[in-house]
């Protein structure tokens, strides 16, 4: 599957804007950190957009979500380890992450809802003005984005021997790289 084909896929099943940014900004994390380990590119970069893809259909039912979305995407033909990530990436079905594309997608995705909180609550509302070191100080605010399960993205330290702030700074820079497209 190429990207195009992809983000037309997810435009065939999400359609609040907010959640199509917020694939995008998985995706390009996704991207910056198969650079980082050397690893596939394309696949990293489709795990990441794809991830969400059953979202609005499963929002009513968390517990289905990622289940559906990996099932979707099986029957696609998409590759085996892009659907296992997408599967094991809800922490409500307690699934073993095996590969580093998994560990990767777990961890990201909650760290790019609160680098998008820490954007807009600034007075220029800019990702570009935003800096690892204030991520770090909301990170450290237990009220800040509640729904950013900051247990999760620590695991960035266990899962891929990635210090936090190192990790922070990697997905701030990567998402900086689309401001335009998210709209920050």
């Amino acid at each position: 599957m190429t990207r195009e084909q992809a983000l037309a896929l997810l435009k065939q099943n999400l359609s609040n804007q907010n959640l199509i940014k917020h694939c995008l900004a998985v995706e390009t994390v996704m991207l910056a950190l198969a650079v980082y380990f050397k690893e596939d590119e394309a696949e990293w970069g489709l795990v990441g957009l794809l991830h969400d893809i059953d979202y609005e259909k499963t929002k009513d039912n968390p517990s289905q979500h990622s289940l559906i979305g990996a099932q979707i995407l099986e029957e696609t033909g998409l590759n085996k380890d892009i659907c296992q990530a997408i599967r094991v990436h809800n922490e409500m079905h307690n699934l073993p992450l095996e590969t580093l594309m998994d560990k990767a997608l777990f961890v990201v995705d909650p760290l790019t809802g609160l680098i998008v909180a820490a954007t807009l609550v600034l007075p220029s509302k800019k990702i570009a003005d935003l800096t690892t070191e204030s991520v770090l100080n909301r990170f450290s605010e237990k009220s800040f984005a509640k729904g950013a399960n900051r247990e999760i993205i620590k695991k960035c330290e266990e899962l891929l021997n990635i210090k936090l702030e190192d990790f922070i700074d990697i997905n701030l820079k990567a998402m900086q790289r689309i401001s335009g497209d998210l709209g920050l």
